[in-house]
């Protein structure tokens, strides 16, 4: 029978284990405000948020040999000074929720931003998905957004549960790079923002096309020309509505968009995934704005 240290956690059934694993269910993550981060990249951002948020990351758990492997671990852990954790790899197995865990997991607080808070910063642009179910578009979108330089990601009510751990991992520790928001009422939403932001709805049947706003603001920058009135014009502070995968958005979400725009499709492809689409009208908006 392999033996232990004492320091070094080796009991898969023990009740800690057990309290850590549910984490992994909405139900528990609902009782402690907690999540899992797994894996190296996103145990390392976790880290590197909670140094402007000491309360975020609560424990970590990692098995001997990690950090000889991944040594800047080490200098991460000491800075952070959370309760840290030596477990076999039967233990970390019993936590994650992934069958190969990468040898690190960390216990998370969930964020709670406000939205006065998010629009009392000026946003630029926001992306919001609507009652998207994908734990993983919704993690690639999140993840997109952030690269785009985005200013807050919210998830409406009837969306997944972004604490989700197949989402956690779809968004690669953007998660802890800018505020997201969930289970938000849109029609709230839309109101509370008032007229500092446009509302875009990105919808493949819309007369407005991407190509051609695009195209005008390469226009306007070169000519210095002004931002015409009653047309969605890229360069302005937007709101991007994202609908379901299988059902777009909504006529209702529709309406309260200002102005509904297409990503034109030049192949035979029916329509493009919503996370592949999201990326491309944020992005549009981003270079735009800059």
């Amino acid at each position: 029978m392999t033996s232990f240290p004492p320091d070094v956690m080796s009991n898969p059934r023990a009740d800690r284990v057990k309290a850590v694993a549910r984490l992994a269910h909405r139900k528990g993550r609902e009782a402690t405000g907690e999540f899992l981060a797994e894996g190296p990249q996103a145990v390392r951002e976790a880290l590197v948020a909670h140094r402007s948020n000491d309360q975020l990351v609560q424990e970590v758990y990692v098995v001997p040999g990690f950090l000889e492997r991944h040594e800047e671990f080490t200098a991460l852990l000491d800075a952070a000074k959370v309760r840290t954790y030596f477990v076999t790899g039967d233990v970390i197995s019993a936590m994650a929720d992934t069958k190969n865990p990468q040898g690190i997991l960390a216990v998370v607080a969930m964020s709670q931003p406000q939205l006065p808070e998010v629009l009392a910063s000026n946003p630029k642009l926001i992306a919001v998905l609507c009652r998207i179910q994908d734990p993983g578009n919704a993690g690639t979108i999140l993840r997109a957004a952030d690269a785009a330089g985005a200013d807050a990601v919210i998830l409406t009510k009837d969306s997944v549960d972004i604490y989700n751990p197949k989402a956690v991992r779809s968004t690669v520790g953007s998660l802890f790079h800018l505020p997201v928001l969930s289970d938000v009422d849109l029609d709230e939403f839309i109101v509370a923002a008032g007229e500092r932001l446009q509302v875009l709805a990105a919808d493949g049947y819309a007369a407005h096309n991407l190509d051609t706003l695009q195209d005008a603001a390469v226009l306007r920058a070169g000519s210095g020309a002004d931002l015409p009135e009653h047309e969605p014009v890229l360069e302005r502070p937007t709101i991007w509505l994202f609908g379901n995968e299988g059902q777009g958005l909504d006529e209702q979400e529709k309406d309260l968009a200002g102005y509904k725009v297409a990503v034109p499709l030049y192949g035979v492809a029916e329509s493009l995934n919503v996370s592949t689409a999201a990326t491309v009208c944020l992005y549009a908006s981003a270079r735009a704005q800059r």
